[in-house]
């Protein structure tokens, strides 16, 4: 009996530590994409802008639909979702690399304005108007805590 009780409990240990899926680290803080392959750097099997050249706009899109997420839009105060931005917020995310020197990415956004933080990379939000702010968040990870 407790032979069958302890390998039930090893058999449950193992099957729970290979249900854990999340997204792997990324090699590099950001990967913008780039038409020109002169001006690129190569990473990871990809052409990408060179980090040093990159600014705020390249992570910067109008309009409400970007990277294949679409956000609904709601009409119902009992769930609270509005996708519109009342007052300018003030946004941007820092690098993590050596490299850039830990650079400052910042944008201020108005309604409808999307702004991507690449993964991992410390951000925020800053409301610069004088009346509350909406914004819309989505995380495209499996695990997005």
């Amino acid at each position: 009996m407790a032979n069958h009780f302890l390998l039930t409990i090893i058999l449950v240990a193992l099957a729970s530590s290979f249900a854990h899926a999340s997204d792997p680290s990324p090699l590099q803080d950001f990967c913008v994409a780039i038409a020109e392959t002169k001006d690129a750097v190569f990473v990871n099997e990809k052409f990408c802008k060179d980090p040093k050249l990159a600014t705020a706009d390249d992570f910067y899109f109008s309009g409400p639909r970007m990277l294949g997420l679409h956000i609904p839009r709601s009409t119902s105060n009992r769930v609270g979702l509005n996708v519109t931005q009342r007052v300018p917020l003030h946004v941007g995310f820092v690098t993590s690399n050596s490299d850039l020197r830990n650079r400052l990415f910042t944008k201020v956004l108005r309604k409808g304005d999307v702004f991507v933080y690449p993964v991992g990379l410390i951000h925020f939000q800053f409301n610069v108007g004088k009346s509350n702010a909406v914004a819309i968040t989505a995380f495209s990870s499996q695990n997005p805590g």
